[in-house]
């Protein structure tokens, strides 16, 4: 695991060892109230596993299978619980909730099968979204973390991917397969809208992975196809009506998987696609300038100390902040 100081011009600090024979991370969380770090990932014969790490020695706690498997997990803003889903390429209909302390799963929250991101934004609740087709993966999916109590948002055009809610989870803002662009959810009227891009490049759109609302809310930012090297830059001046204002190239001429923002909206990063040699590219979030490179991962998240005591922690999503 890299360190990196962000206001050192993202000097590279450390490099932390931490489990053998990982195959491939999907997502890490952190508490700033237990200091506690956690990363899960598939080893490399395909075992869905969870480390957890004290951010304060790098010492590694517990490492756990979680089974059924596990992808881009949440955790409780108490520290107690881990929400982790049991990876979009498996057939389990539910999300394990997992004891933060021990690794231990406490429940299975049913409502659908492949399940992927699970994101727990600064009002709540959990959300989670699922790559399944049989038509519920049209839908987001909300989950109440005291009675865990079931709704869902939907159906949106296609099935889902990344996906990122604003600060009063008034407005989520969704990848979705097939399209050139975007959709918004009114969280609290349901109603759902599509941004498409103008002029986009030919072929068919896949699924552009990789999307996330500046600190402040203005804007909201997109990755590309895969082989398209360009992030897109919508005003979110109306949530409902997204306008497009800039689109920003990648310096690899690549496409990109992921993106996210620092907790004062000064940086986005945007990271390279699964497995690729190319780093992830760091803009200017204000002037939309590019202004360097760190190394190539999408698993990434903000860690601020005040008087040797962690005093804040950002998040993998680009969640909104205002």
């Amino acid at each position: 695991m890299s360190v990196y100081d962000i206001e050192a011009g993202h000097r590279l600090v450390k490099t932390i060892g931490t489990v053998p024979n990982v195959g491939d991370v999907r997502g890490l969380a952190v508490s700033a109230v237990t200091g506690k770090l956690y990363v899960a990932y598939q080893d490399v014969s395909g075992t869905g596993m969870v480390y957890c790490l004290d951010v304060y020695d790098d010492a590694v706690l517990w490492n756990r299978a979680v089974n059924p498997g596990v992808d881009r997990l949440a955790i409780n803003p108490n520290g107690q619980l881990l929400y982790v889903p049991t990876w979009e390429g498996g057939s389990a209909d539910y999300v394990n909730v997992v004891d933060a302390n021990t690794g231990n799963i406490v429940r299975k929250v049913y409502f659908s099968n492949r399940s992927h991101d699970a994101q727990y934004p600064l009002s709540g609740p959990i959300f989670q979204e699922t790559k399944a087709g049989d038509g519920s993966g049209h839908y987001l999916y909300l989950i109440d973390p005291a009675s865990y109590a079931v709704s869902r948002v939907g159906p949106y055009s296609g099935i889902l991917g990344p996906y990122a809610v604003d600060s009063t989870s008034g407005y989520a803002v969704n990848n979705v397969t097939d399209l050139w662009g975007m959709q918004v959810a009114n969280l609290k009227t349901g109603q759902i809208v599509t941004a498409g891009i103008p002029d986009h490049p030919p072929g068919e759109a896949g699924l552009l992975h990789g999307i996330g609302w500046t600190p402040d809310q203005t804007e909201v930012w997109q990755s590309g196809a895969r082989s398209d090297p360009h992030v897109y830059v919508w005003d979110m001046h109306n949530p409902m009506a997204p306008v497009l204002k800039d689109r920003l190239t990648l310096r690899s001429g690549r496409g990109s998987h992921w993106l996210t923002f620092d907790i004062k909206g000064d940086y986005g990063y945007i990271a390279p696609n699964k497995s690729s040699a190319d780093g992830t590219e760091i803009f200017d979030a204000r002037t939309h300038k590019s202004v360097g490179v760190i190394g190539s991962s999408e698993d990434l998240l903000e860690i601020d100390f005040a008087n040797g005591k962690i005093s804040q922690v950002g998040d993998q999503y680009g969640i909104g902040r205002r």
